[in-house]
């Protein structure tokens, strides 16, 4: 799950720098219809005999993960890379609450204790600052669409990352990932042609550096491989502990922005990391002794 989380953390920049050479859900719609491409390539034999056990708790699974995407995807036209990080490691504090109410299951003091560890981490690095008075400043500043977007992305990953617990002990594995990528490919062309249709998105797109660096590295490493592994592993650790894992990507995102984007997280930003990597600690030593 650290692995998974070090691949996405480069998404934010690599996104943010591609976007604006196509359309939004365009570049989700290349990037899960490659992935999907490839897995069928490898693995058809097995996706052949299985395809007929596709049904909606499944095709359910693949929508909560488009609408993360996409409206992260697109928030990341309105807001920074590091700042879209942020937002979407609240979800960390999402996850046991849904997990309460839907599994009935409840997480361990240790990981209770590491989740608001972790959020007050996420908050001060989301603030970041160099003073007391940058940090309270950062904290009342605007909160602007993208954000709201960003938002949404963490609330449906919440609850992607909660059901993924519950169906990836029921189903077959390479039928997860397979209806996983199909609807992802799916809903995102419709949905770019729908936002074409209305307005919303003019749909272009210019084959750029920067996209074709983002496609590649997306399609394969930040979605074939990264969701093979989610898909694979979550199921051997709980989704609360799952969540304070996938808080490290922030952590990571900030300083690869920093490098390419010159997008600073001042020293409010680094206690905000320490306290990231403190929150796990607990969570995974802790529970274990």
């Amino acid at each position: 799950m650290l692995l998974v989380t070090l691949f996405w953390s480069a998404t934010f920049v690599l996104i943010k720098l591609a976007i604006s050479d196509i359309s939004s859900m365009l570049f989700i719609a290349f990037r899960f219809t490659i992935a999907l491409f490839l897995l069928a390539l490898f693995k058809w034999k097995i996706i052949s005999r299985e395809i007929k056990h596709i049904n909606f708790p499944l095709i359910l699974l693949g929508i909560l993960l488009f609408v993360a995407f996409s409206s992260q995807t697109v928030g990341l036209k309105y807001t920074f890379a590091t700042k879209s990080a942020f937002i979407t490691g609240s979800s960390v504090v999402m996850i046991p609450i849904i997990q309460a109410l839907f599994e009935k299951q409840f997480p361990s003091k240790y990981s209770l204790a590491g989740v608001s560890i972790v959020f007050t981490g996420i908050i001060f690095l989301a603030a970041g600052g160099n003073s007391l008075d940058a940090f309270v400043k950062s904290l009342g500043e605007g909160f602007n669409k993208g954000d709201m977007l960003t938002l949404i992305c963490a609330f449906s990953y919440a609850l992607y990352v909660v059901y993924l617990d519950y169906t990836s002990k029921k189903y077959s594995f390479w039928m997860l990932l397979f209806t996983q990528f199909f609807v992802m490919s799916v809903l995102s062309f419709a949905t770019a042609g729908l936002f074409s249709l209305t307005g919303l998105e003019r749909l272009h797109v210019e084959p750029t550096g920067n996209l074709i660096s983002a496609v590649i590295y997306t399609s394969i490493f930040a979605t074939l491989i990264t969701v093979y592994l989610q898909t694979k592993y979550q199921k051997l650790i709980s989704p609360t502990k799952a969540g304070i894992v996938f808080s490290f990507e922030p952590v990571f995102a900030a300083f690869i922005a920093f490098f390419a984007l010159s997008e600073k997280i001042g020293n409010f930003g680094y206690i905000g990391s320490a306290l990231i990597f403190i929150g796990l600690l607990i969570s995974e030593v802790r529970e274990k002794k």
